[in-house]
Parts: C-alpha cells; sequence; structure tokens
C-alpha cells in the first residue's frame, strides 16, 4: 500500500515538474524571438531613430536611504553622473540613525530649500526638505522612519516629472541605461511602466558609479545568483513581456508613470514585495476602469547590484522575496483565471501562483519523495529516469539556454574561461543549490503564513570586490 502511495504521488509530482518546466521551455521559445526581433530594432534605432536631447521627457530618480553612511555619498554621485540630459535626483532618507544626513550635507552642500508636495500620497512626516547648491539638480528628503515604500511614496508627492525612476541606494545604472528605459513611453503613450534588467555586480570592476569591466564573481555562491538572474530576466522578464503579461518590475531599477501611480494610491507600506504588488494592482485597476495601457521590459536597460555573498545573508533574501510574492499573489487573487483581466488573469497569474507561490511546496516534496520511492524500488527505473530528465536536466537546459541567449545577444561576458565556466554552472545549480533554494522559498512561504513582516538584513561588501 504505501510503495502504491508513493507511485501516485510521484506521478503527481512529476506533473508538476513537466508544467513547471514546459511553461519555462515555452517561454525560452517566445523569449528568443522576442530577442531576436529586439535586436533587428536595435539596428535601425541605432542608424536612424536616435533620440535628440530636446525629445528626452524630464525624469526623476528617487533613492530610498536608511542608514546608508558608508554608502551615500558614493552612491549619490552615481546617480548624478547618469547619462540623461533632464534628471533630477531626489534622495528620500528615511529615518536614519546613523551618519546619513550629515554624510549628503557635507559632500553636497545642502542647503533647506522649497519644494511644495504634488501629490498627497499618505506617508510618516517630512523633517526638511534641501537642495545642493553644488548640483543643483539633486534633493534630498529628510522624513521620519516608515520603511521603503513609505520613502518611494514620499519621493513620489515631490516628484516634478512626469516619470519617476524607484531605484535601490546601491544600484548602478549603465551608460544610456536610463535612455534606453524612456524609450517605451515615447514609442507608445500608452505605456506606464518599464522595468530593465539587473545583472550581477560582484566581482565587476566599478570606477565613479560605472561597472568599467564586468567579470564573474570570485566565490560559488554569487556566480551561482549570476546564472539565476539570467534565467530570471530572459525568460521571466522578456517573455512576459513579449505576452502583454509582465507582472514584475524589480524594485532596484524600474520607470513609472507618475500619474498612475498616483491614480492607484502608490506603494503599499503593509508588504514586503511592494515592487510586485505596485504592478499587479497597477494591472487590475487599469483593466477595470477599461485603459488601454502597457507594462514593458527593456532588456539592454542594465543595472548592476551586489547580491549575497553569504548563505544566512542570501537564505533571508529569498524568505522575504517569496513573502512578498505570496502576499500579492493572495491579496489580488481575484484576478486568477478571472478573463477580465486578459492574459494577465488567465495565464501570468496563474503561472505564479500556482507554480511559483505554492510550488516550493510541491519541488521540495517533490525532491523529497522521489528520493524515498527510489530508496525503496516503488517506482519502476523508466519512470526514475523520466522523472529525472523532466525534474533535474530540463531545469539544468533551461538554464543553459538563458547562458546561450545571453552570449548570442548582449555577450557580457568575453572571458573564454569565464564563459566555459557559465556553461558549467547549470550542473552545478541543478544538483544542491537548487534544492537549498527551494528549501528557503518554502520556509518563506511559511513565514509568510505566519505573518512575519520583518525585512531582514543585507551585509554588503562594496562594488569592487573580489566577492
Amino acid at each position: 500500500m504505501t510503495d502504491l502511495i508513493l507511485q501516485w504521488v510521484s506521478y503527481f509530482l512529476l506533473g508538476y515538474f513537466v508544467l513547471l518546466n514546459g511553461g519555462y521551455l515555452l517561454l525560452s521559445v517566445v523569449t528568443t524571438g522576442a530577442l531576436v526581433r529586439y535586436r533587428h530594432f536595435l539596428q535601425a534605432y541605432s542608424s536612424n531613430e536616435a533620440l535628440s536631447t530636446e525629445a528626452l521627457p524630464p525624469v526623476t530618480l528617487i533613492a530610498p536611504a536608511y542608514n546608508e553612511e558608508a554608502t551615500c555619498v558614493e552612491s549619490t554621485r552615481a546617480f548624478l553622473s547618469i547619462d540623461y540630459p533632464n534628471v533630477e535626483v531626489l534622495v528620500v532618507n528615511d529615518g536614519s540613525g546613523d551618519a546619513t544626513m550629515e554624510r549628503l550635507h557635507e559632500a553636497f552642500d545642502l542647503e533647506g530649500a522649497a519644494r511644495p508636495p504634488t501629490a498627497s500620497l499618505d506617508t510618516e512626516s517630512v523633517r526638511g526638505v534641501y537642495q545642493s547648491q553644488i548640483h543643483p539638480n539633486l534633493w534630498v528628503i529628510d522624513k521620519e522612519n516608515g520603511g521603503k515604500a513609505d520613502a518611494l511614496n514620499t519621493g513620489i508627492n515631490y516628484c516634478n516629472s512626469p516619470l519617476f525612476c524607484a531605484m535601490d541606494a546601491d544600484t548602478l545604472v549603465e551608460g544610456e541605461g536610463l535612455i534606453r528605459l524612456v524609450r517605451p513611453f515615447l514609442k507608445d503613450r500608452s505605456t506606464v511602466a518599464v522595468g530593465g534588467i539587473v545583472r550581477v555586480a560582484n566581482g565587476c570592476t566599478v570606477q565613479s558609479g560605472r561597472v568599467t569591466d564586468v567579470s564573474l564573481p570570485r566565490q560559488w555562491l554569487p556566480k551561482l545568483q549570476v546564472l539565476e538572474y539570467l534565467r530570471a530576466f530572459f525568460f521571466g522578464r522578456v517573455g512576459w513581456d513579449a505576452l502583454g503579461a509582465m507582472l514584475i518590475i524589480s524594485g532596484a531599477f524600474g520607470l513609472f508613470r507618475r500619474e498612475t501611480v498616483v491614480e492607484v494610491g502608490g506603494y503599499r507600506t503593509d508588504t514586503v514585495g511592494e515592487d510586485m504588488e505596485l504592478v499587479v494592482r497597477m494591472h487590475r485597476h487599469l483593466r477595470e476602469e477599461g485603459t488601454d495601457y502597457r507594462v514593458r521590459f527593456v532588456p539592454d536597460s542594465v543595472a548592476w547590484t551586489e547580491v549575497p555573498s553569504t548563505y544566512r545573508v542570501l537564505q533571508s533574501q529569498r524568505d522575504r522575496w517569496q513573502r512578498g510574492l505570496a502576499d500579492t499573489m493572495v491579496r489580488h487573487q481575484r484576478m486568477l483565471f478571472n478573463p477580465r483581466y486578459g492574459v494577465v488573469g488567465t495565464v501570468a497569474y496563474p503561472f505564479f501562483y500556482v507554480l511559483e507561490t505554492f510550488g516550493p511546496v510541491l519541488e521540495f516534496l517533490g525532491y523529497v519523495i522521489f528520493a524515498i520511492a527510489l530508496a525503496k524500488g516503488a517506482i519502476s527505473g523508466p519512470f526514475a529516469i523520466t522523472f529525472f530528465l523532466v525534474a533535474f536536466m530540463l531545469g539544468a537546459a533551461l538554464s543553459s539556454i538563458a547562458v546561450v541567449l545571453e552570449e548570442l545577444t548582449f555577450r557580457r561576458y568575453r572571458d573564454t574561461g569565464e564563459l566555459l565556466q557559465l556553461m558549467t554552472l547549470p550542473l552545478v545549480e541543478t544538483f544542491g543549490y537548487r534544492q537549498l533554494n527551494a528549501w528557503w522559498r518554502l520556509k518563506g512561504l511559511w513565514s509568510y503564513f505566519r505573518n512575519e513582516k520583518s525585512w531582514g538584513t543585507m551585509e554588503r561588501s562594496g562594488f569592487g570586490t573580489d566577492d
């Protein structure tokens, strides 16, 4: 009887892996076609459609800062060096308990200035508004602590431009990254939000706030995250963008139409997944209003970020990500399989709700049950081989496809040795790291059901280190 139960459970779990990896396989096909079309667009754009300075709309960069005294000056200088002709930088000090404000005052000669708000999103109180006497386009808002979402809402309240770019304080934008992010807004006036690709900066050479040399991290943990980011952005973002169903724009680098974000109420402060929740809420609201809109992704608009280099910090991050995903999916679950919300409700939402949100339960259970059933001889040899190929090797193949797509389109890792490492990473990731990640996500789901609200910590080594 036990063997029969193990057999049927194994069949059910195999079905989950078929749906998950089969879905990503279909996304890879869509992604490949989308990247080919985008490459053709870039060739035509560079020769015939170069944007003049006058054509670019003003943009405000909003960067929340909390206890960033060690890096706030360097980060702010990096924001000021972004290649964009009409940009304001708005740093929001979210009630830091260290010397963040003092460092900003000293480095940029801040003085109190009048800047009336243009919106009235509910936030913690503002203590002061300052303008740099060295860089007139740099403003600093000092406010009571309220969290990242609250700081972003404060920045939106004081934003004077039609577009704002939400960024993490440690994000480095590449060259013309912001110009590329603006393109969809100019091409289609119904665009309300655009995301760019986020890459791993660990191991890269950074000078004056710019990544000058791209290299793989030396440590294995950040190195494996390079592969994860390639797979997530090339399959997840490019594929869903091609289907018109983008649900996620990274909080590290996203451009939004300010008017629309204010209309839907800004960022929610009662979730740790405020970036995804905002985008899903925008989809829901605009669909319900019958508004024509677009949420887009640009694969060549690059931002660089430092990823965790220790298991403890990485576990905390993945726990938070899973809690944020679960909270968003449950909060808006009326969209699930609802044709009123188009392909978002009938395809993207079910994929994220069933396979990504609650998938870690089935994934981790699948690994355990497969091992038990194999040890007890409860499954046949052909079934064991099929399960192994679908659950393990197909996942590794999809990661390899992501590396190939990256090399064929943008080829950031030009060193032959590093390219060979990238091609072998899918096998390394498949056995051990992927199971560990499933366990962390499972714990994150459990944390969500226990109503855990903590943000966790991110210990940074700094850009340009050997991590």
